[in-house]
C-alpha cells in the first residue's frame, strides 16, 4: 500500500481565487492577496457625478480616448480629455480613480481608455494578458464575470470550436455569470500577474445597445 502511494504521481492541490468585494475602498488592496483575481469597490453612486455624466452623454455622440496619463499631472491629462465642456464632477471622479490606481500599484504613469460604446467591445468570455486592469462603468451595463471555479478554461478561445459562450461547455449554467455594478471600480487580475498564470479573471463585456450606451474607464499599467 506505502509503496502504490510513493509510485502513485502527486499533484499539488490547486489553489482557488476568489471575489473580494466591499463598500469600502480598502478592499481594491485585496488585489494583492494570491487568492483573490477580483477586487470590487462597490461605491456608492455620486448624484453630481450622475448629472454630470447624463450631461456629457448628451452633449458627446461619439468619444473614444487612449492616453498615457502620469501620475504628477493627472488633473491636466484628464482635463484634455472633456475639452472645454464643462463635465467637472466626471472629470473629477476620472482624477480621483486615476490616483488611486496609481497609488495603489506605485505606478508613475497609467494607459487610459475612456469610450462612449454602442457594442460590446469584448463580448466573448476571456482573460486579460495584462498584470492588472481597473474598469468601471459610469453609463449603462457593467462587466460580466465568472469565478474560477465555475469555468472550464480549455473552452477559452478556439477551445470553444466555434460554439457560443453558452453553448460551448466554458460554464454549465447562465446562472453562474455575475455582473458587477454601475460605478463600481473593479480590479481585474490578468494572466501576467506573477503566480496567476492559468488564474487571470474570466470576464466580458455586456451587452449594450444603440439605445443604453455605456460609458467606460479602463486603466492599464504603463511601461
Amino acid at each position: 500500500m506505502l509503496e502504490s502511494r510513493l509510485n502513485t504521481p502527486q499533484t499539488e492541490p490547486k489553489l482557488n481565487r476568489h471575489c473580494a468585494s466591499g463598500p469600502d475602498p480598502d478592499i481594491l488592496a485585496d488585489i494583492y492577496r494570491p487568492d483573490t483575481n477580483i477586487a470590487i469597490w462597490q461605491r456608492t453612486r455620486s448624484e453630481n457625478v450622475a448629472r454630470s455624466v447624463k450631461q456629457f452623454l448628451a452633449q458627446t455622440k461619439h468619444f473614444e480616448r487612449t492616453k498615457t496619463v502620469s501620475a504628477r499631472n493627472i488633473q491636466s491629462d484628464i482635463a484634455s480629455l472633456f475639452g472645454s465642456g464643462d463635465f467637472s464632477a466626471l472629470a473629477d471622479d476620472v482624477v480621483e480613480v486615476v490616483d488611486m490606481f496609481c497609488y495603489l500599484f506605485e505606478l508613475e504613469r497609467t494607459g487610459l481608455r475612456m469610450a462612449i460604446l454602442n457594442r460590446a467591445m469584448c463580448p466573448r468570455f476571456h482573460v486579460d494578458n495584462v498584470p492588472c486592469r481597473l474598469v468601471t462603468t459610469y453609463h449603462g451595463a457593467a462587466t460580466e464575470w465568472l469565478a474560477h471555479h465555475s469555468v472550464d478554461r480549455s473552452k477559452l478561445g478556439r477551445g470553444s470550436n466555434g460554439l457560443t459562450d453558452d453553448e460551448s461547455g466554458l460554464y454549465l449554467d447562465s446562472k453562474e455569470i455575475n455582473q458587477v455594478n454601475r460605478f463600481d471600480l473593479v480590479l481585474i487580475k490578468g494572466e501576467k500577474w506573477e503566480g496567476n498564470e492559468g488564474a487571470g479573471l474570466v470576464h466580458r463585456s455586456p451587452e449594450v445597445t444603440e439605445a443604453n450606451k455605456r460609458l467606460f474607464l479602463s486603466l492599464d499599467f504603463s511601461i
